[in-house]
């Protein structure tokens, strides 16, 4: 329960959070995000990591002057790609025993299942916005034996683009005064709108599975 707590705190306080990583680790600060961006697209064990809420946190204080910009968006880009890799390394090597893994949630499995099923290879780039599918999607398409030449194109173009609009998004808006006094929000805001296809998808599989019953009902 503790560490629920903590990581809603951390969602919803991410500025606050990232300000005082800033002032006790200086430089350091850019391995640190490094590591969360990496670890958050790399290990279906961690999911629960900030990923788009960070990269706009990162950006809003790159215009602060706190952080570099450019060094910022180009490590963030490296770490987004090098992680679905490594996560599609895994997936591959493990193969069909990784429906087995306990303490992965089968749920999370169906519902990559779906998302992948419906738009194939593109689903790679489409998941980097979307919280949880996108750790579990490059997991998946190395358990189905995607080709890695195939992966790779949509990886690298997600990863370059997921990290390129959150971190720019928040460079350039960040700062403005209502998003500044209204941080929380405006990271809420952010988390509804990266699930919104997530609980679409959620909502148009359960209408269609019960059309078949209302049609035998009739």
């Amino acid at each position: 329960m503790e560490t629920i707590k903590f990581l809603i705190d951390l969602f919803l306080h991410l500025d606050v959070y990232l300000s005082q990583i800033i002032s006790q680790y200086g430089v350091w600060t850019y391995a640190i995000l490094f590591g969360v961006i990496f670890m958050e697209t790399g290990f279906v064990v961690t999911p629960f990591l900030p990923g788009d809420s960070l990269l706009f946190a990162a950006g809003t204080f790159a215009a602060l002057g706190s952080l570099n910009i450019w060094l910022v968006a180009g490590l963030l880009m490296v770490a987004a790609v090098l992680g679905d890799t490594v996560n599609y390394s895994i997936g591959h090597y493990l193969g069909e025993r990784a429906y087995n893994i306990k303490w992965i949630k089968k749920e999370y499995f169906d519902k990559t299942h779906a998302f992948f099923e419906k738009h194939g290879g593109k689903s790679i780039f489409l998941a980097r916005f979307v919280p949880i599918v996108r750790t579990f999607v490059p997991f998946v398409a190395g358990i189905g034996k995607m080709s890695y030449g195939y992966f790779i194109t949509y990886n690298f173009v997600g990863g370059i683009f997921w990290v390129a609009l959150f971190t720019f998004t928040g460079y350039f808006f960040g700062n403005i005064p209502f998003v500044r006094d209204n941080f929380e929000l405006v990271i809420v805001a952010i988390i509804l709108v990266s699930v919104l296809p997530m609980g679409y998808e959620w909502l148009k599989a359960r209408r269609e599975a019960k059309q078949p019953k209302a049609e035998t009902a009739k």
